[in-house]
Parts: structure tokens; sequence; C-alpha cells
């Protein structure tokens, strides 16, 4: 038996898994439970997520990645040869090869570490390659012509914002803020506010149900049950997409800064390529209400979410893997 190659999407908020032949056969969350006690892991992906908030002092839900690189490469590592391992991808006396991605920004150490993790786990030539690039790819854009091509990949621990043309990236900025502070913004919201406090999973809830970017532009309330810091109980409250548009404000207009920033790099013929094609939104972060039109609107150039915006890097992976020799280079 040979092994098969994989593509992953190594995400802060989840890893997508897709395999030569197969397509996407995975998609988990980035969580891992470990015993503090013993170091064992108990849980790993959706399993492990459930414990978040819920589990007694000497078992800790963690999540080995943070803004888009590892914080804890034992811990990814476990993580993702338990992923590797549950799909049977390794031949018999073989290894898959592994394309992986990371953000733009990222340190030659911090790449290095991705692909050790990756080698690890169990790959025999690992390929490294970054996310907007790939992204932009998986969206069905054609990056290889010489065409301006310009995409905002919101994931949960970076904001990638990318122009690309002749297979490669013309002008980039990686941010740190995407759907993990979105959930943190709601969550310091309703703390300062209201005096509650709520989990992680909590404003994750309401940013997907009420969460908006753009003023007036959703109309929805939700009841959110938290603990009041002052009497130490739970309490219910009622929210509503006004206050979220408001919590979400800042982080937003930072992600519209960088993006303007991009395009004022953007050479002129590009430039005027963009305004032609618009802007494609990507990754979980593009799926927050209102955000292709507050983008549209501040930008001056139309902003399209992209059909699957959470599959693009891992389908971006798959379609590079099938052209390996042509499209991916070795770093």
């Amino acid at each position: 038996m040979f092994s098969k190659d994989i593509g992953i999407d190594l995400g802060t908020a989840n890893v997508l898994i897709h395999v030569k032949g197969k397509g996407i056969v995975l998609n988990e969350p980035s969580v891992v439970a470990m015993d503090r006690k013993t170091n064992k892991i108990l849980a790993v992906g959706k399993e492990a997520r459930k414990m978040i908030g819920r589990t007694p002092q000497h078992i800790v839900a963690v999540r080995p990645l943070k803004e888009g690189v590892i914080a804890d490469f034992d811990t990814t590592e476990a993580m993702l040869t338990y992923f590797i391992d549950t799909l049977k991808v390794r031949g018999f006396m073989t290894k898959p090869q592994i394309l992986i991605c990371c953000p733009t920004n990222v340190t030659s150490i911090e790449q290095k570490a991705i692909r050790e993790v990756a080698e690890k786990s169990g790959g025999r030539n690992v390929y490294v390659e970054v996310e907007p690039k790939v992204a932009a790819i998986g969206s069905g854009m054609d990056i290889y012509q010489p065409n301006g091509n310009m995409i905002i990949d919101i994931g949960g621990g970076t904001t990638d914002v990318a122009v690309l043309s002749m297979g490669d990236i013309v002008a980039s900025e990686t941010l740190k803020v995407a759907g993990d502070v979105f959930d943190q913004d709601i969550l310091q919201y309703i703390k300062k506010q209201y005096k509650v406090l709520i989990g992680e999973r909590t404003a994750e809830n309401i940013k997907l149900e009420i969460g908006t970017a753009f003023a007036d532009g959703r109309k929805g309330k939700m009841e959110v049950r938290g603990r009041d810091m002052v009497t130490g109980f739970p309490k219910t409250l009622s929210i509503d997409s006004v206050e979220i548009e408001a919590a979400l404000k800042e982080s937003i207009a930072l992600i519209v800064s960088s993006a303007k920033n991009v395009l004022e790099k953007t050479p002129p013929e590009l430039a005027a390529d963009i305004i032609d094609r618009g802007i494609v939104l990507t990754g979980g972060g593009a799926l927050l209400h209102g955000l292709d039109h507050l983008l549209a609107e501040e930008l001056k150039v139309p902003v399209f979410v992209s059909e699957d915006p959470l599959n693009c890097v891992v389908k971006g992976t798959g379609i590079l893997l099938e052209n390996m020799s042509k499209t991916s280079r070795k770093r």
C-alpha cells in the first residue's frame, strides 16, 4: 500500500486535511484536552472542544496554535499525529508528502517549526506555502495570469490581506486580528457593560447568531447566560446586534485599514484590475454579517464572499498537490 499525499490547513481554530484523490476528509477544532498531573492527552478535536470551560482543575483544554503560529510545539505535534493516524494515509513502507499553510508574515523560525511538526507527525517531504495564495487558488482565482487579484483571508488567529499576480504575492499584510479577537471583543464588552462574565464559546455563539460589522445591517436579539461579577450568581441578559456591532467596531476598523494599506502599495495597473474584479473574502471571518458591505463601502471596490469560505485554504492545498511539480517549491 502506497502513502497518500495530504494538504493541511493548520488553523488557529480548526485543522482541515485534504487527501489527494479523496478531497477534504477531516475538519476538527484545533483543541487538545490534557491531564496536567500526568501530561496525558485525553481528547483531541471535537471531543476536546466540548471540554473548554467545563473541566476540573487538573484537566485543561488547550489550543496549541495562537495567532496562526505554533505556541505549543509538543501538543501541536501530538494533535497532528493523532489526526494523520486517524486517516491512515501512511503506506506500508512510505510516508505521505505534506503541503501545509502558514500566514504571510511568519518568521523563518516559526516556518521551520511548522515544517518540523509536520515531519514529526509523519510527513516525508514537507512543503510550506502562504495562506492567502492557497486560499486564492481554493476560491477559484487564476493567480498565475498577469492580472491583479486581491484576497482578504480572515481566519481564527490572523487576517491575511494580499494582492497576487503571476503566481506570487505583490503586496500583503498580516494582522493578528481575526475571529478569536472578535470573540474577545464581545466577551470584554459584556464584562464592561453588564458586569457579567461569559465564556469564549458563548461569545462565539453570539458572534455567529447576532453579530454584524455593518451598522443597521442586522436586527437580531438573543439571551445570554453568564456569571454576575457583583453577586457571583448566574444571570441572563438580552443582547442585540447593535451592541455587537459596537463591540467589534475597533477590530473591524483595523482590518479595513490593513486592506487600504495593501491597496496603496499595489502597482496602478494591478489596482485597476482589482476595481474590475473586486476583492474576495475567505476564511471563517468572511461569514460575519455585513462585513462584505462595510469593506465595499470603505474601499470603494466590489467585495465578494467566496462560495465556500471556510474550506478555501484546504481546497487550495488539494489543487496544489495535484500540480505539485509545477506550483510548489520546498522551502
